[in-house]
């Protein structure tokens, strides 16, 4: 199977008071990734460094649900760790909607950070196939 060809990792929308951006991947896996990447960006713009490793097991009713609780799951492990995300290798199984992640980063105390995410939001929140590449969108709370 060939590899599809993209522009970019993702971009962020104009939106009223939050922050809504769209993540591509050409798989499943890739979408999420990046779209953690883009959450995080939104926090610090800079490179954070590969300190520590974690890794998470997350479920989803949906494919919706499975990214709302992945993402979230970034928030939670900011606030109730200090740990800031870096690098991420995601596995899916769709069928289950099970999700496991290989994650890289530092402690967030060693960074500046930006824009407080509040939240996940289901806002216009969507994961979608497009030919042979994937593309999700979501809303942040800031």
């Amino acid at each position: 199977m060939g590899e599809v060809k993209m522009k970019s990792r993702f971009k962020f929308l104009k939106h009223t008071a939050d922050v809504k951006f769209q993540a591509f991947g050409n798989n499943l896996a890739q979408v999420f990734e990046n779209s953690a990447l883009a959450m995080m960006s939104v926090m610090y713009k800079g490179k954070v460094k590969n300190r520590m490793k974690k890794r998470i097991n997350i479920k989803g009713k949906d494919l919706e649900n499975l990214l709302y609780n992945f993402l979230e799951e970034f928030l939670f492990l900011l606030d109730s760790e200090g740990f800031f995300l870096s690098k991420v290798k995601v596995n899916i199984d769709e069928k289950s909607l099970k999700l496991t992640a290989e994650l890289q980063g530092d402690k967030a105390e060693n960074y500046k950070i930006g824009l407080d995410v509040k939240a996940i939001t289901y806002n216009e929140m969507y994961v979608k196939k497009r030919g042979k590449s994937y593309i999700c969108q979501v809303v942040l709370d800031v």
